[in-house]
């Protein structure tokens, strides 16, 4: 097996030819500030995720996920994000098994990108094989003083149940139900409560797939202040995409 030491070694450069980074900025709509950049994978000619993601073996799952948050840390220091850098990672990656902060630490000394500028997200994905083993290796390393996110919560899985075993820096909510919110009081009602919980746990909301000034307005009654989505920024291949703060 390829691990976190090894992707960053030869595997990435393996599959440099294959893969590049995109950013997408978070913002904090109220202050105009960037709270983070989210790295997303792409296809040498722009091919999107998923795309790239079926011509990796299963077996090799793991390294290359390791070798997307490298490439994504040395892009953001070449490119001088300032922000946040958030990172995906799968549940089951973290379960039991912490190579994953280390090699993106490790990166981030190497290319002089401040750790505690680092986010890890748990995209609910695929079900958690561990749960208790998840939220302890994320405990421990928010010592280290990274933020933590839940990513596209309730969109599948067991978002607060894992919400319920640990409390992240941030929980992002599904664009499943951020879309036309404006025009629909069922959604408006489940995020109200969603929002509701997590500013009671101190965790900052962010709402993605944001496409409309009317969501953005519907959203920030109910509390949310960080947004995410084509609104304000299309994701921008291997470089930081400029935000439209005026859209809103």
């Amino acid at each position: 097996m390829i691990t976190g030491a090894t992707a960053d070694a030869s595997f990435s450069r393996g599959f440099d030819a294959g893969f590049v980074m995109a950013f997408q900025p978070i913002v904090d709509f109220e202050r105009r500030e960037i709270f983070a950049h989210e790295a997303l994978v792409r296809g040498a000619s722009g091919e999107g995720a998923l795309e790239v993601f079926s011509r990796v073996n299963p077996q090799h799952r793991f390294a290359f996920h390791e070798a997307c948050r490298v490439k994504a840390i040395e892009t953001a220091s070449e490119l001088g994000m300032q922000s946040k850098l958030s990172l995906n990672i799968m549940p089951n990656d973290v379960a039991g098994q912490t190579e994953c902060f280390h090699t993106a630490m490790a990166a981030a000394e190497r290319c002089n990108f401040p750790v505690h500028r680092l986010m890890f997200e748990i995209t609910e994905g695929e079900r958690v094989a561990d749960l208790p083993a998840l939220a302890a290796a994320f405990r421990t390393y928010k010592g280290y003083g990274f933020t933590s996110a839940i990513d596209d919560f309730g969109a599948a899985y067991a978002g607060f149940e894992l919400l319920a075993e640990f409390q992240p820096d941030v929980v992002k909510i599904d664009m499943g139900l951020v879309r036309n919110i404006h025009n629909d009081p069922v959604r408006l009602s489940i995020v109200r409560g969603l929002v509701g919980t997590c500013l009671e746990l101190g965790i900052r909301a962010v709402a993605e797939g944001v496409e409309s000034s009317d969501e953005v307005h519907a959203l920030q009654s109910l509390g949310v202040e960080l947004f995410q989505g084509f609104l304000f920024a299309r994701p921008a291949i291997a470089t930081l995409p400029p935000v439209a703060w005026d859209a809103a």
